[in-house]
């Protein structure tokens, strides 16, 4: 009964309906942000807000509330005075592989190729007999040699068991010699349209495998997880976001998941929203299938946009550039598209009534997904508008669509307005310069680094913004990315970069909630703390407005609230 409660409350399509004379839940005493007028001086502080039913109700002081709301039933939470919020919507994560790595060789924070070698040796030991070794995680751009493991190194470890890693953006692998042989690959394999097969001076594959299309050689002979596997993995990825403050994830997960969240939702233990993205390859009738498999209008879970792969990254030199890399003159990345193709397909899904989002890191990825998208918007079918006289025919606007291009990490200077003309938006992921500024300058060299990570420009040219983490890729705690957005600074405080392209912290809490929602199209019932919109809150033990920016990083969730539901304590 209680499970069949909160299904119809999840997909109830609006508050109004809902008994809200009596609160089932009052959060007294508190520091809350609402959301309103969210833009520093006039932005809306309460003490108290009134929850029934998941939604807000009412907010306002302690008394007003209370005296409005409180019945005899009522739950009163005394919030002690610490700072409360919107809780964060990541609007870019991967949680069925954060999943994988937490049950697999966690290479995560590896702070050489030896530390690499350890992990990796201590799991083989624990394998059994012919077991693949998976995971990922690894990093060297962090390691004093900055050299790519290969082939070799691990085959010193691996004990004879196949085995093939992911580098931290999962845009390049390492495997080794026995996981190549599974695959099939030697000198003499061709590189894959979109993949690139690495190759020693000797002529020998050194065990890189670059994007998908070569990594998938070796990483179809892998036995798939089972479904337990795949659930106890996605449990500890939600379980880190939710300790974290999220309350919403827009998830890049293979389908295969979507039935275990579907499990999760029915049993009442899906402690956050998840905004499920379909495969843009994917055929269009195995997409509308899957648009269908689940309720639209379900509020705890759904399906939504189409994700699409222009190119790799700058980590691995896999984004695709208009000009060579400043640090490799012979390469200028991986299209993972020929722009023809590439229309035609997003022609054909914009017409069947699907949202876009394009991974596009490089100049010229970005530019590819801006091209795709015109071709779209001039095929989008017409809309007709009634009025009491005849039928209006028009267009629909560019802001209708809501494309997305997911990192945006370096555009041309003229293409920030194309993003505002064609009503694209900027999902971007603020943490990924903590890491990535250590090299990017000599990737890109000067001209071209004053526009990357560029988010003070998008907001100039009218390009609305959502921000996430790209989690695993980074760590799913939004706070490194708020830290990241106001100081354009390294963890250590010793390194900027371009800081004109800092935001104010009002500007970054919007990308982070209110920002995300739009992008999801949510922004009428989720990222305030107003009523009508659901009660998805976080009480934090520091308010993020008034601390000086090194504090952001040690920033601590005290309570999770999704749905009027407290689903995270600390300490708890």
């Amino acid at each position: 009964m209680l499970t069949r409660m909160l299904l119809a409350l999840a997909i109830c399509p609006t508050a109004s309906s809902l008994p809200a004379q009596t609160a089932d839940t009052i959060y007294l005493h508190g520091n809350i942000l609402t959301g309103e007028n969210l833009d520093g001086p006039h932005a809306e502080r309460v003490s108290a807000i009134a929850v029934a039913h998941g939604y807000v109700i009412g907010a306002g002081t302690d008394t007003s509330i209370e005296s409005r709301f409180k019945g005899p039933h009522t739950q009163l939470v005394d919030l002690g005075g610490h700072f409360a919020m919107p809780g964060f919507n990541d609007a870019h994560t991967h949680m069925g592989e954060a999943g994988h790595i937490k049950l697999s060789v966690n290479l995560i924070g590896a702070s050489s190729l030896t530390e690499m070698e350890q992990r990796i040796a201590a799991a083989a030991s624990l394998a059994p007999a012919g077991a693949w070794l998976t995971g990922g995680g690894w990093d060297h751009t962090l390691w004093p040699s900055k050299t790519l493991p290969t082939r070799y190194d691990l085959d010193k470890v691996t004990a004879g068991h196949p085995a093939i890693f992911s580098r931290v953006d999962g845009h390049i692998a390492v495997a080794n010699s026995a996981a190549l042989a599974a695959g099939g690959i030697t000198r003499n394999t061709a590189d894959p349209h979109g993949g690139k097969i690495d190759h020693g001076r000797d002529g020998e594959p050194t065990g890189i495998l670059r994007e998908t299309p070569a990594r998938q050689l070796v990483e179809q002979h892998i036995p798939p997880p089972t479904a337990a596997e795949m659930r106890k993995g996605v449990e500890l990825a939600i379980a880190d976001a939710i300790s974290h403050g999220v309350t919403t994830v827009q998830d890049n997960t293979a389908w295969a998941y979507f039935p275990i969240y579907e499990q999760m939702e029915r049993e009442g233990r899906l402690p956050l929203r998840i905004s499920e993205w379909l495969a843009f390859d994917d055929a269009i009738d195995t997409l509308k299938a899957h648009r269908a498999a689940h309720p639209a209008n379900d509020r705890m879970l759904r399906t939504t946009m189409l994700k699409g792969f222009m190119d790799g990254s700058l980590g691995s030199r896999t984004a695709a550039m208009i000009a060579p890399y400043s640090d490799d003159p012979t390469n200028s990345g991986l299209p993972r598209y020929e722009q023809q193709q590439l229309n035609q397909m997003a022609i054909a899904r914009e017409q069947a009534g699907f949202q876009m989002g394009f991974h596009a890191i490089g100049d010229r990825a970005v530019d590819m997904a801006l091209n795709a998208f015109a071709a779209a918007q001039s095929h989008a079918p017409l809309r007709f508008t009634i009025t009491r006289k005849s039928y209006r025919q028009t267009s629909a606007t560019p802001t209708g669509f809501r494309n997305r291009i997911e990192h945006s990490q370096v555009v041309s200077p003229g293409d920030f307005a194309r993003y505002k003309q064609l009503g694209v938006i900027a999902s971007m992921q603020p943490n990924h310069l903590l890491t990535d500024m250590n090299w990017a300058s000599a990737r890109l060299g000067a001209e071209r680094s004053k526009y990357a990570y560029a988010w003070k420009s998008f907001l100039d040219a009218g390009v609305p913004l959502a921000f996430g983490t790209d989690y695993p890729v980074e760590p799913i705690t939004p706070f490194r990315g708020v830290y990241s957005a106001v100081t354009r600074m390294n963890d250590a405080g010793t390194m900027t970069f371009h800081p004109e392209q800092k935001l104010t912290i009002w500007q970054t809490l919007y990308a982070y909630t209110q920002g995300s929602a739009y992008a999801e199209f949510a922004e009428r019932w989720k990222g305030k703390l107003a009523p009508g919109y659901v009660a998805d809150f976080i009480v934090l033990d520091r308010d993020l407005t008034h601390i000086p920016a090194p504090q952001i990083l040690k920033t601590q969730v005290l309570r999770t609230v999704v749905g009027g539901r407290t689903v995270y304590t600390s300490g708890k």
